[in-house]
Protein backbone atom coordinates (compact mmCIF):
# COMPACT_ATOMS: atom_id res chain seq x y z
CA UNK A 1 0.00 0.00 0.00
CA UNK A 2 1.33 3.43 -0.89
CA UNK A 3 1.91 6.14 1.70
CA UNK A 4 -0.89 8.08 0.02
CA UNK A 5 -3.39 5.22 0.42
CA UNK A 6 -2.25 4.66 3.98
CA UNK A 7 -2.94 8.28 4.96
CA UNK A 8 -6.20 8.42 2.98
CA UNK A 9 -7.49 5.23 4.63
CA UNK A 10 -6.52 6.47 8.10
CA UNK A 11 -8.30 9.78 7.53
CA UNK A 12 -11.36 8.05 6.05
CA UNK A 13 -11.60 5.95 9.21
CA UNK A 14 -11.13 9.00 11.44
CA UNK A 15 -13.83 11.02 9.65
CA UNK A 16 -16.18 8.08 9.13
CA UNK A 17 -16.18 8.21 5.35
CA UNK A 18 -14.96 6.20 2.39
CA UNK A 19 -11.70 6.72 0.55
CA UNK A 20 -12.33 6.74 -3.19
CA UNK A 21 -8.96 6.04 -4.74
CA UNK A 22 -10.21 5.86 -8.30
CA UNK A 23 -11.91 9.17 -8.94
CA UNK A 24 -11.85 12.82 -8.04
CA UNK A 25 -11.26 14.05 -4.53
CA UNK A 26 -9.92 11.43 -2.13
CA UNK A 27 -12.35 12.07 0.74
CA UNK A 28 -15.72 13.80 0.42
CA UNK A 29 -17.51 14.50 3.68
CA UNK A 30 -20.75 16.31 4.33
CA UNK A 31 -18.85 19.31 5.68
CA UNK A 32 -15.52 19.27 3.81
CA UNK A 33 -13.40 17.73 1.09
CA UNK A 34 -9.90 16.36 1.63
CA UNK A 35 -7.26 15.62 -0.97
CA UNK A 36 -4.25 13.63 0.22
CA UNK A 37 -0.83 14.52 -1.18
CA UNK A 38 2.41 12.83 -0.21
CA UNK A 39 4.74 14.32 -2.81
CA UNK A 40 5.76 17.94 -3.25
CA UNK A 41 5.12 17.57 -6.98
CA UNK A 42 1.50 16.59 -6.30
CA UNK A 43 0.55 19.61 -4.22
CA UNK A 44 -0.39 21.86 -7.16
CA UNK A 45 -2.48 19.08 -8.67
CA UNK A 46 -4.12 18.51 -5.27
CA UNK A 47 -5.07 22.18 -5.10
CA UNK A 48 -6.60 21.98 -8.60
CA UNK A 49 -8.53 18.91 -7.51
CA UNK A 50 -10.28 20.65 -4.60
CA UNK A 51 -10.44 24.30 -5.67
CA UNK A 52 -13.82 24.02 -7.41
CA UNK A 53 -15.56 22.40 -4.45
CA UNK A 54 -18.16 24.52 -2.68
CA UNK A 55 -17.32 22.89 0.67
CA UNK A 56 -14.35 23.80 2.87
CA UNK A 57 -11.33 22.33 1.09
CA UNK A 58 -8.31 20.69 2.65
CA UNK A 59 -5.03 19.22 1.51
CA UNK A 60 -3.87 16.49 3.84
CA UNK A 61 -0.10 16.11 3.67
CA UNK A 62 2.63 14.11 5.34
CA UNK A 63 4.95 15.99 7.69
CA UNK A 64 7.68 16.40 5.05
CA UNK A 65 5.31 18.42 2.86
CA UNK A 66 3.59 20.49 5.53
CA UNK A 67 5.67 23.61 4.85
CA UNK A 68 5.32 23.17 1.05
CA UNK A 69 1.55 22.80 1.34
CA UNK A 70 1.22 25.80 3.64
CA UNK A 71 3.19 27.92 1.15
CA UNK A 72 1.30 26.58 -1.87
CA UNK A 73 -2.12 27.30 -0.33
CA UNK A 74 -1.36 30.88 0.72
CA UNK A 75 -4.30 33.09 -0.34
CA UNK A 76 -6.25 30.19 -1.85
CA UNK A 77 -8.75 29.60 0.94
CA UNK A 78 -7.64 25.96 0.96
CA UNK A 79 -6.79 24.55 4.36
CA UNK A 80 -3.94 22.23 5.23
CA UNK A 81 -4.29 19.15 7.39
CA UNK A 82 -1.57 16.96 8.85
CA UNK A 83 -1.59 13.27 8.01
CA UNK A 84 -3.19 12.67 11.42
CA UNK A 85 -6.20 14.80 10.50
CA UNK A 86 -5.16 17.69 12.74
CA UNK A 87 -5.67 21.00 11.03
CA UNK A 88 -2.53 23.06 10.44
CA UNK A 89 -4.39 25.81 8.60
CA UNK A 90 -8.14 26.32 8.51
CA UNK A 91 -9.95 26.44 5.19
CA UNK A 92 -11.61 29.76 4.41
CA UNK A 93 -13.67 31.04 1.54
CA UNK A 94 -12.06 33.36 -0.94
CA UNK A 95 -14.53 35.70 -2.54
Amino acid sequence: MSKHDEIANKLAKKFGTEYKSDKGIDLVLSDKVIEVETKKSGIAQGIKQVEKSSKPRYLAVNNINLKNALEATTNTGIGVMRQTGNIAKRASRKR
